[in-house]
């Protein structure tokens, strides 16, 4: 295994300022800004010099000789007060860059603990069709984990559905409003229920938008509707059949929704699942003196002494006995933590959601629902806007399905390739596969992109461009280099040691190895648009590569044969980051 280059250049460094009797933490070493003078930069010299009331050039003067004798740098200058450049001896930076490409994980895994990880993310609901809000949530997820899994961390990713609550009363009664003589509403009858749904997943998407409407406008329904609620949870046997129908139609339907965004889910759990614990977390919360009584409410209080801001309590158990978001939240932290005993649990949820889960992970901790070290994270994530600056509608004003904005980004795509002329050399099949996987490639890579944080326009039209900061930029990358590979071993031509003769052939091992730090950033900032600015880099200094550097016409043997690795390396990890941000490579394009 091999320990980064910025990590043992640092501790280079380090040791040369500890042996001027400096702080070691001086010797930070960082890619450099300015690449003509070095391809890397030490800049401690100046806050060493402050400390040690010395002169900072005189130091830096003083740490060049140390580094010089490592025999490591091909050259070693000073610039301004004091900063350090350097530049490495090709036969370390080959060396370092043949090692880390024998790992399958380039590095990234090393002294890694694996840990198990639970990521709660997509969040469908029964009876609705999943729409524009769906997307980031269930990419920014899937992107994180294909991360935890490439550190070998075990994880767990659950969809938590939507499946319980008064909605679910609402769609009850809405139901035996139309069809009043169905069994599933004769409380004398017990079973068994018909197999097939009553209802179909487009009559459901009708259903509940017409049940919310009227519980707004009839006191009397959604009386009726909060009372079948009651009787759900209480285990009505119709109702609790007709209930598993709704789930089941409802699943399926966000399992192609799913699939297509290549989204993985261990667990397909919901908020139903927690019905069972509630009453025993509840028992247990009172005892232990955690929760109390509040305008006949029961509520775990979070608020802190040190809180500027207003922090209301976290609401269990409603007068009417009914239980909240909150609860069932709550009461699924406790079961994770019973059945799996996870070291992280990641919630990647839209961030209007914050206070929520600051209060529900308060209480968590509070009420001793997890055990100390487990980290509760939620993480969080801004809107889909459209190119008027607000949150993405359709022409009438609707909410945007999910399903129809990939078949945008799909369609997009086919016609830009058509457009191309790439087409004339694929049948139909191909031509499909290619269009879906670079329309998907356009709409992941634009929203990974971004901070996750920030809200982004959707623009179609320049997502699913050839060129600059796209998914399918990066992906042709990858499939000329497949191209160029292919030649190769049509020629017969074979790859050999890594050489390095010219500065492209440095600036993209070296893009190469900045792997490990990128996996760090990402992973301890939950933050996927780091990989996508590593892969953005690595496909440029790539094609400048290959603009500079002849490969197959290289009549040098050793050369080319080292240009033909040093490609076959860049195209693993351009895929495997790729992968990593839910987008497939392929074969040509």
């Amino acid at each position: 295994m091999t320990t980064s280059l910025l990590t043992q250049l640092s501790a280079l460094a380090g040791e040369a300022f500890k042996a001027l009797d400096l702080d070691p933490a001086f010797g930070k070493v960082v890619v450099s800004q300015r690449r003509e003078l070095g391809q890397f930069q030490c800049n401690g010299a100046l806050g060493a010099a402050k400390q040690a009331k010395r002169n900072p050039r005189e130091i830096a003067d003083q740490i060049v000789g140390q580094l010089d004798q490592t025999g490591l740098f091909s050259e070693l200058s000073l610039a301004g007060p004091g900063f350090i450049n350097m530049r490495l001896n090709d036969d370390f930076l080959t060396g370092h860059l043949a090692e880390l490409a024998e790992d399958p994980y380039f590095g990234c895994r090393q002294d890694r603990e694996s840990r198990k990880v639970i990521i709660d993310f997509g969040g469908p609901n029964v009876a609705k069709a999943m729409h524009v809000g769906h997307l980031r949530a269930t990419i920014i997820g899937e992107s994180l984990r294909r991360l935890h899994d490439f550190l070998g961390n075990d994880i767990v990713s659950d969809v938590h559905f939507g499946d319980w609550g008064l909605p679910m009363g609402l769609l009850i009664k809405e139901i035996e409003k139309g069809e009043p003589d169905l069994i599933y509403f004769d409380s004398d009858f017990s079973g068994p229920y018909p197999e097939q749904s009553p209802v179909s997943v487009e009559a459901l998407q009708i259903l509940y938008p017409a049940a919310s409407a009227r519980s707004k406008s009839d006191p009397a329904f959604l009386e009726s509707a909060r009372e079948a609620t009651f009787e759900l949870q209480k285990g009505r046997a119709g109702y609790r059949a007709l209930w598993q129908h709704m789930r089941d139609i409802s699943i399926a339907e966000t399992k192609e929704d799913f699939d297509l965004l290549g989204a993985f889910f261990t667990e397909w759990k919901g908020e139903a699942d927690t019905n069972d614990h509630i009453p025993v977390m509840l028992k247990r919360l009172e005892a232990e003196g955690y929760s109390e009584l509040s305008d006949g409410a029961v509520v775990v209080p979070v608020k802190e002494e040190t809180d500027k801001k207003e922090m209301p309590p976290l609401i269990l158990q409603k007068s009417d006995g009914a239980v909240m978001y909150g609860t069932t939240d709550l009461a699924t932290i406790e079961q994770r933590v019973q059945e799996r005993d996870p070291d992280s649990i990641l919630y990647v949820v839209d961030a209007r959601q914050s206070l929520h889960f600051e209060q529900v992970f308060r209480a968590a901790i509070k009420c001793k629902s997890v055990r100390p070290g487990c980290h509760l994270e939620h993480i969080g994530f801004g809107t889909v806007n459209g190119k008027d600056g607000k949150p993405l509608k359709t022409r009438d004003g609707g909410v945007v399905r999910l399903r129809s904005l990939i078949d945008d980004a799909i369609g997009e795509a086919r016609k830009v390739i058509l457009e191309a002329g790439m087409s004339e050399r694929f049948d139909e099949a191909e031509l499909d596969d290619i269009s879906r996987k670079v329309g998907l490639a356009a709409i992941k890579y634009a929203d990974l992109s971004n901070q996750r944080m920030s809200n982004y326009v959707f623009d179609l039209e320049r997502f699913t461009k050839f060129e600059g900061r796209t998914g399918p930029y990066q992906m042709y990358a990858a499939v000329r280099i497949k191209s160029m590979l292919r030649r190769a071993a049509e020629q017969e031509f074979s790859d050999g040691r890594l050489i390095a003769t010219a500065d492209a052939e440095r600036n993209l091992m070296l893009a190469i190895a900045g792997l490990q730090e990128t996996v760090t950033a990402a992973t301890e900032k939950n933050a996927p648009n780091i990989l996508c600015d590593h892969v953005y880099n690595l496909t440029q200094e790539f094609n400048a590569f290959y603009h500079d550097c002849h490969v197959l016409g290289e009549k040098d043997i050793d050369i080319r044969a080292s240009r033909l690795r040093l490609c076959a390396i860049a195209l693993r990890q351009i895929e495997l980051v790729l992968h990593m941000l839910g987008i497939d490579v392929p074969e040509r394009m």
